[in-house]
């Protein structure tokens, strides 16, 4: 499964909370491995013309003691079958036509016949929601509920329907738990990673004077696909003047690309980059680059459990800065079920990480398990942009590559 289930419970005893919900669809996936391409898209105005732009709600609720339980639309039910979390719950109703006398089902799916046709009350969601509270025993509950993002109508009706309980925002409790990853979780995104770097390389290796970088992009979509994941990004920086997904530029014979590129297979992202050159890199660039490969091993260097995420980025801007570099910006980030997770590597802001639950420093301290991406840009506008990313698993001694990269140097074409 990709929910870290013995951290949840850790969050949830220290910060004394008896039941978690989960209302937004990563976090939904994240608790339960559910998947509906249609949550972070269906909006209620979709269906009632006039209505809000609320996203269609669903549930995740998992309970320190108990069974986990989640709530979908009942046309998504047999969307279920395969997770692990077996408590499914319905509202409103799945519109079947019983006309005909039901055939034969593989066994499997019987019990979603059952519930299908077994009667309820819940007329929506949020009903379902109250009932697996009520059954559990816990309307009079200490709850974590993902509030950011919740319609403040259903957050009223929520709290009007459970007096005796004490609701908690813990949007940001969630995300604690999500930065340590779990073994499922780590091995999708390397799977992740692997496919990003083949789709990519084969992608690049295309570049030649005259083509559309839209065709390697294309292409990496295409080959994504075909390796089992779906796309996410494949940017470019033209000119050392930013970075485009959108263009019809077409490679030029002394092009130096800003390449940044990433899928998602299973759930989980992935986010890597490269220079792209089109012949080998003049001394000032080549200088250049090596300035960012040694601010990309400074970051390296400190990752390993108990150092502050600051760390990274303040030891990658002194490495650039030593190099007389000073108009980049080095940084690092997670990467999980979002292209962004906490905790995120940039120099200290002053910040806090707060909800009802956890008032932590914005600068946190790393922990065995994380996945964490750093990345060097460097973009020189009329010139040409040079770009290093890559992403580690933090491990007890410090850090190792999530997948190896066989690029040192610039990707440079035709050598």
């Amino acid at each position: 499964m990709l929910f870290n289930r013995a951290r949840a419970v850790s969050y949830m005893q220290e910060y004394d909370l008896d039941v978690l919900v989960a209302t937004s669809p990563v976090n939904i996936t994240y608790f339960t491995d559910y998947y509906c391409w249609i949550d972070p898209l269906f909006k209620e105005y979709m269906m009632a013309p006039g209505a809000s732009s609320n996203l269609a709600q669903a549930y995740a609720v998992f309970p320190l003691e108990g069974d986990p339980a989640l709530v979908v639309n009942p046309l998504f039910a047999v969307n279920t079958e395969e997770l692990w979390v077996q408590d499914i719950h319905i509202f409103g109703s799945a519109g079947l036509d019983d006309s005909l006398p039901a055939g034969e089902l593989p066994q499997p799916l019987l019990r979603f016949q059952d519930l299908l046709h077994a009667p309820h009350s819940n007329a929506t969601s949020t009903d379902a929601l109250l009932r697996i509270l009520k059954q559990r025993g816990l309307t009079g509950a200490r709850i974590g509920l993902e509030t950011e993002g919740l319609p403040s109508q259903t957050y009223d009706t929520i709290s009007r329907a459970l007096p005796g309980a004490t609701l908690r925002n813990c949007a940001d409790l969630i995300r604690m738990i999500r930065m340590v990853k779990s073994d499922e979780e780590i091995q999708r995104l390397t799977r992740s990673a692997e496919i990003n770097e083949q789709a990519a390389m084969e992608s690049l290796a295309m570049a030649r004077p005259g083509l559309p970088v839209s065709e390697m992009a294309a292409h990496y979509r295409a080959k994504a696909a075909e390796l089992g994941a779906d796309f996410d990004h494949f940017a470019f920086g033209v000119r050392g003047l930013g970075m485009t997904t959108e263009t019809s530029y077409q490679l030029a014979a002394d092009d130096v690309l800003y390449v940044d590129f990433g899928c998602i297979y299973r759930y989980c992202f992935s986010d890597s980059g490269t220079t792209l050159a089109m012949q080998e890199l003049p001394a000032a660039l080549n200088e250049r680059f090596a300035a960012l490969r040694a601010c990309m091993d400074a970051g390296e260097a400190t990752l390993r459990p108990g150092a502050k995420a600051s760390a990274a980025a303040d030891a990658m801007a002194q490495a650039l800065h030593e190099c007389g570099i000073t108009g980049s910006f080095p940084h690092g980030h997670g990467v999980g079920l979002e292209v962004r997770d906490y905790p995120v590597l940039v120099p200290d802001n002053g910040l806090r990480v707060q909800d009802d639950c956890v008032d932590l420093p914005s600068d946190l301290s790393l922990e065995e398990n994380m996945v964490l991406n750093l990345e060097a840009p460097l973009f020189i506008s009329g010139v040409g942009s040079l770009h290093i990313e890559q992403s580690y698993v933090v491990t007890p001694q410090g850090s190792r590559p999530l997948v190896e990269q066989h690029r040192r140097r610039p990707a440079v074409i035709g050598q």
